[in-house]
């Protein structure tokens, strides 16, 4: 733990930099590449749409405990499909029959008459060897569920149009509110993408869970954005592009995104797992499937899609693009050679005055206050080559240019100073 605080602080002060906005190409083709195949389940192979949509008949078998299995699924189904057949009731021929936890089977057909329904009861009674009570009938019709998904739908574009306002309000940008909306949209389209690849039923839980996760993916795309807008502010005093300050917001936010993500996924992977393996279907499992991919759906674009692309919208503005070219165009002149701007030698630079001898060549005394002979002479060579100086005095060594003569004021007596107490009086 101790190394990852660590990792964190070094990412928020800027020691430790991955670079999110320089590679976003790196990105867009891997985000390409999910939603490409995230658009071809949903379109080649289309959602499984739950009778809650469609509409039809549900039965629900409660068999005694370990004896919903498989071969009590092939049974049933067998037996329905056969008994419509020869009923010549052809909205149960294809009839959906699944396991929904340990002890019930859940069977599905198209809207029956009262007559058909009754008769497909019976048959699945018989099939499973139960008595009338353990088999319960729902009639569910195609109105309802289209109603909840017009519902969802006008919920979802209420949503979208509160959130560009609600950005463009806070952060007085609207290039922002481009990337939260993309952000979104790339959000939702993976999320059912995965329920078209999975086979999963579309029930009106699903839709629980695709209007929570774009609660979530805002939530953690509006953080980067502050921060980005604070890094921002001035960016002329911190002598940085406006990409990479954009860039410092997103590693100063990547801990608290991956701390945030990790402790929402894991209850919501728990739930899931219980779901699927032990409930088997429900609205239990078709939520967190829902909340499970958008959440981490939402994390990656908070982090690679939603704050490049606002980069990428900023550095097409004239301000901007000045403003980066001024700050590349200082930092190049900072890292040019100190050095270069030596002058080279050259016979005509001027000459300049020689240290005296007696500075860098003090005598030695040998005893009799003379020097040796070598300093002598390097004396007498230093002096043949270094121009006459004017001589240097210091205070009252300077002789007089002229003869003194006593001031006449000499032969007069001088004033004396009275004392304190004898001052003003004649």
């Amino acid at each position: 733990m101790g190394k990852l605080s660590n990792i964190g602080h070094a990412l928020y002060e800027g020691r430790i930099s991955i670079d999110f906005v320089g590679r976003r190409w790196i990105w867009y083709g891997i985000s390409g590449a999910i939603l490409a195949l995230a658009l071809f389940g949903l379109l080649g192979k289309g959602l499984n749409l739950g009778i809650e949509f469609k509409g039809g008949v549900e039965y629900r078998v409660v068999m005694p405990a370990g004896q919903a299995n498989q071969a009590a699924v092939e049974k049933i189904r067998d037996a329905v499909a056969r008994e419509a057949g020869d009923s010549d009731i052809s909205e149960a021929e294809s009839p959906v029959v699944k396991t929904s936890g340990s002890n019930t089977i859940r069977i599905q057909t198209e809207p029956l008459n009262n007559a058909d329904a009754n008769t497909i009861s019976d048959t699945v009674r018989e099939a499973a060897g139960v008595d009338r009570d353990a088999v319960s009938q729902d009639e569910i019709g195609a109105t309802w569920g289209k109603q909840v998904a017009d519902r969802a739908l006008l919920g979802l574009g209420v949503f979208l149009v509160l959130v560009v306002l609600f950005i463009w309000a806070y952060f007085r940008e609207w290039k922002m509110s481009v990337g939260a909306i993309v952000a979104l949209a790339h959000d939702v389209v993976i999320t059912v993408g995965v329920y078209a690849l999975s086979g999963f039923e579309v029930t009106p839980a699903t839709v629980t869970g695709i209007l929570t996760i774009l609660g979530f993916s805002l939530y953690d795309t509006v953080v980067v954005f502050d921060k980005v807008r604070e890094n921002t502010k001035n960016l002329a005093r911190t002598r940085q592009t406006y990409a990479e300050a954009a860039n410092l917001a997103i590693n100063q936010t990547l801990v608290r995104s991956i701390n945030t993500s990790i402790v929402a996924l894991l209850p919501v992977g728990a739930l899931l797992y219980v779901g699927v393996a032990t409930l088997g279907s429900g609205a239990l499992k078709d939520l967190a499937l829902a909340l499970f991919v958008g959440m981490a759906a939402g994390a990656y674009s908070s982090i690679f899609i939603a704050t490049p692309l606002v980069v990428q919208l900023k550095e097409l503005e004239p301000g901007i693009k000045s403003g980066d070219a001024r700050t590349i165009r200082n930092r190049n002149k900072k890292n040019v050679d100190k050095y270069a701007s030596v002058p080279a030698f050259s016979e005509d630079l001027p000459l300049q005055d020689e240290p005296r001898a007696d500075e860098h060549h003090p005598a030695h005394s040998d005893g009799s206050g003379g020097a040796d002979e070598s300093d002598e002479s390097d004396e007498e060579s230093v002096h043949a080559a270094a121009p006459a100086r004017a001589p240097r005095f210091t205070a009252g060594e300077r002789t007089p240019s002229r003869p003194v003569s006593p001031s006449a004021a000499a032969k007069r007596a001088q004033p004396t100073r009275k004392p304190r107490s004898q001052r003003g009086k004649g």
